[in-house]
């Protein structure tokens, strides 16, 4: 594995690339990320690693733009979990769907190139339909894990909207 690409942060809030000798933007750092670069960011000063925060950063950053990825809800079900008993499980389980998704993609490019070379037409929908399983499936032991009902159980929500029930006078 290489090492990391070392970013200083200086007093004055600017990052320096040690690489390329010169002073990148938190889009320069982004790009850096997206592009594979592993990297490395230390406090000029203190040379305290604080790679966490500038990703964060980055991350509050395009989180304020049109699209974000992040809704209200699940930002609100992140802060709940810090709390509560389940902050391992969670942290486990959104590390490793995150990784599942990477790896998938990865598979994914890799069909796809090998099915642009051959006659044999590749099964999209059949893969969606392998990967939604896996998700449900996994979602599911996570739940079960963390002792909360299954939605669509008893106790449990519902993908239905209440407003849609006919016995819901409300």
């Amino acid at each position: 594995m290489n090492e990391p690409r070392i970013i200083k942060k200086y007093p004055n809030r600017r990052l320096y690339d040690t690489e390329e000798s010169r002073y990148v933007t938190l889009s320069d750092v982004q790009k850096l990320v997206r592009s594979g670069t592993d990297i490395k960011v230390l406090d000029s000063q203190t040379s305290e690693d604080i790679t966490r925060s500038i990703l964060i950063q980055i991350i509050t950053d395009q989180e304020t733009g049109g699209d974000p990825l992040f809704t209200t809800e699940m930002l609100t079900r992140f802060i709940r979990f810090y709390d509560e008993a389940v902050h391992d499980a969670f942290s486990g389980y959104l590390d490793q769907s995150l990784r599942f998704f990477s790896e998938q993609q990865q598979r994914f490019a890799r069909q796809m190139h090998e099915a642009m070379g051959t006659k044999d037409v590749w099964d999209v929908g059949e893969m969606t339909r392998r990967n939604l399983k896996f998700w449900q499936d996994m979602q599911s032991e996570f739940f079960k894990a963390a002792g909360f009902p299954m939605p669509g159980t008893k106790g449990g929500s519902s993908d239905k909207d209440p407003k849609d029930d006919p016995e819901n006078k409300g």
